[in-house]
């Protein structure tokens, strides 16, 4: 059963982006633009209070018919952070992520930060696991 910890260490950008609360949406939306990525994890120094998506951004800016440039992030972020640790397994996060309507989810040890996983994450996993079974059956089978 791959955990979380695995599931960081494949990744292939195991960068961890962070924004200030204070910052603008417009600076988020162009770090996650530029990164290629989904979202981002809201800090005040180590501390994690929020994360921001895509997906958050573009709802209720336009739908709150706010301007990017004024709004800061913590404005918009989710504030109550569901987050996962470095051993709990990619089925766990599935199903945290399923039950919750989650895409991404910050991975805490000590009230750390220390990495990042979103659903692609656990769904490549996961599928390399299935592979991995189904060679070992067939291997089983034929001898």
């Amino acid at each position: 059963m791959t955990n979380v910890a695995h599931v960081i260490q494949k990744k292939q950008n195991s960068s961890i982006y962070t924004i200030a609360p204070d910052a603008s949406v417009t600076e988020a939306v162009t770090l996650m633009a530029n990164k290629d990525i989904g979202a981002l994890v809201v800090t005040e120094g180590n501390q994690v209070v929020g994360i921001l998506s895509e997906r958050d951004c573009a709802r209720k800016i336009i739908m709150r018919d706010l301007s990017a440039d004024s709004t800061q992030v913590c404005e918009l972020m989710t504030s109550a952070v569901i987050s996962v640790r470095l051993n709990n397994t990619v089925e766990e996060c599935l199903k945290l992520m399923t039950d919750r309507h989650l895409r991404h989810l910050p991975v805490l040890e000590n009230d750390l930060l220390v990495g990042l996983v979103a659903i692609g994450d656990l769904v490549k996993a996961t599928i390399e696991d299935q592979h991995d079974l189904i060679q070992q059956l067939q291997h089983y089978i034929s001898n």
